[in-house]
């Protein structure tokens, strides 16, 4: 299954609508979803902080600062194996 982690923090002003657009994709296309709050880490602070939010789709970076919802599905998409595919277009 398709993962996508959502890097954060609760100072993030474009977190929240990022994460909005994310889960909405999620709702539509099913995949996992990690929220990872960077706060306190510094590992993670180092790496994320300048760009959050961060989304990564299987474990690439797929996006910074913004989410645009049609680029998101797209990628998602892409990310999902043929299988999956044609099952869900069978389902609509």
């Amino acid at each position: 299954m398709t993962r996508v982690v959502v890097y954060s923090a609760g100072d993030c002003g474009l977190c929240k609508p990022a994460l909005e657009v994310v889960r909405a994709a999620q709702a539509e296309l099913g995949f996992e979803l990690d929220v990872v709050d960077i706060g306190g880490d510094a590992k993670l602070e180092l790496r994320y902080r300048a760009y959050l939010p961060v989304v990564e789709i299987d474990g690439k970076r797929a996006f910074t600062y913004f989410v645009e919802p049609d680029a998101l599905r797209e990628r998602l998409r892409a990310a999902v194996p043929s299988t999956w595919k044609e099952g869900r277009q069978a389902e609509s």
